[in-house]
């Protein structure tokens, strides 16, 4: 199978990789972050969370942000939302795409949503049908698809499974998450096989995080399954607050580097990419975890 010669980007950072900072981050450091992203070139960028602010209190100005976030055209922000009440809350901060996720591990599952995984697609297909009939698309994602944190290797059948059903309940994406960070490329690329039986790999996309070094390794095993869409945080930013251990996302900066190096189509401007990076980190007081981005500005500054 040949590699695209294009690749959607998902900025997941300012959910996904800011939802685990300890210190709150203000609204207009969010709402700027957006915008610079925005100018970036990234067309599509998660937004927010429209979940419970005692369980993830960096989420609690979604409705804020997004609003905010919102006016700017021809860019998609989707939010997360773990249930009606979530979707509810969306629907009313005018969201147009929603996503909802599920877990392939059952001690996963019950630790994120406190449910079943059967339970979890039961409470999923509730939002997905609410979703759609108010006009929202809806994305799915699924946790620790290559490995948990509690039970250790997850059955790619049980992967495979929970893709179908969200896929049959009208996600139009399904984003495969390596929440912990375990996999390698050739796993990828079994896992991708399976799934590809039950969904179309156009629907497909990847989420890795980076904890033992091989998120851009994956992504390059999906990119050889023609695999086209791939989540991603700024700066590397994030983690996850119900797996141990789990770094941030793999960093955007390194996601584009390789994309750029295959010469693979993406929108995004690399070196305002690096400004939106250079914003955030020093916001947050730390350096970049990008190793890409570490590196580009190294030579920025050497130039200047």
């Amino acid at each position: 199978m040949s590699t695209p010669s294009s690749v959607k980007i998902v900025e997941v950072g300012p959910r996904d990789g800011l939802q685990n900072e300890k210190a709150q981050v203000p609204t207009d450091v969010k709402v700027e972050l957006i915008k610079k992203l925005v100018d970036a070139g990234l067309s599509v960028i998660e937004a927010g969370s429209f979940v419970s602010p005692k369980w993830v209190p960096q989420m609690a100005d979604t409705r804020d942000d997004f609003q905010q976030s919102a006016r700017i055209s021809n860019v998609c922000f989707p939010v997360l939302v773990p249930n009606l009440k979530g979707l509810e809350a969306a629907k009313d901060a005018g969201a147009k795409e929603v996503a909802g996720f599920a877990a392939a591990s059952e001690t996963f599952s019950q630790k994120n949503t406190n449910c079943s995984i059967k339970e979890s697609l039961e409470r999923q297909l509730r939002v997905c049908e609410e979703a759609i009939r108010s006009g929202l698309r809806v994305r799915g994602y699924i946790s620790v698809v290559l490995g948990c944190p509690y039970e250790g290797d997850v059955n790619p059948h049980v992967v495979t499974n929970v893709a179908e059903q969200l896929y049959q309940m009208g996600c139009y994406e399904i984003s495969l998450g390596d929440t912990v960070g375990v996999g390698t490329p050739q796993r990828t690329k079994d896992l991708f096989d399976h799934v590809m039986k039950v969904v179309p790999v156009e629907n497909l996309g990847g989420h890795f995080h980076d904890t033992y070094g091989q998120a851009i390794g994956n992504i390059f095993g999906a990119l050889e399954m023609g695999v086209s869409i791939f989540d991603s945080s700024i700066a590397g930013l994030g983690g996850c607050p119900y797996s141990p251990g789990a770094t941030g996302n793999v960093a955007t900066e390194d996601v584009l580097y390789m994309l750029n190096g295959m010469g693979i189509k993406t929108g995004v401007d690399m070196n305002k990419l690096l400004v939106a990076a250079e914003y955030i980190c020093d916001h947050l007081g730390r350096s970049t975890y990008s190793r890409a981005g570490r590196a580009l500005l190294s030579k920025q500054r050497q130039v200047a």
